[in-house]
């Protein structure tokens, strides 16, 4: 069955950092353009985070700086590292394939169906 699987979410502390995985089964994440979507408490669900195919990166600007996400094709798996995190950041995080004209406007519906998603709660 394919799914995505969402892992290392928490509760962290403002300025502090985590590390996202997300491993796909049933799916080759290498040949497609994956994203790291987020959503908080009563707020639309918002991509965060592009990596393309070719290793380009493109982030929104309220985690421009902050946040990186890479990928290992060998493992399968895309990670969001998460620095200097704040309060707003607070939300359920979620990995998807991204379709291609998402990239630059950061906007749009994924290609998959959602994983369960990994909290991340941020304290002050």
């Amino acid at each position: 069955q394919e799914q995505l699987v969402e892992s290392g979410g928490g509760l962290v502390q403002a300025g502090g950092s985590l590390r996202l995985s997300c491993i796909a089964s049933g799916r080759v994440l290498n040949i497609n353009h994956m994203g790291w979507y987020r959503q908080a408490p009563g707020k639309q669900r918002e991509l965060v985070a592009v990596i393309t195919v070719g290793g380009g990166t493109n982030y929104a600007d309220s985690v421009k700086g902050r946040f990186a996400i890479s990928r290992d094709g060998a493992k399968n798996t895309v990670y969001l590292q998460m620095n200097s995190l704040k309060p707003e950041d607070t939300a359920v995080y979620y990995c998807n394939a991204v379709p291609g004209g998402s990239i630059l406007t950061m906007r749009g519906d994924p290609l998959w169906s959602w994983g369960q998603g990994t909290q991340i709660t941020v304290s002050s």
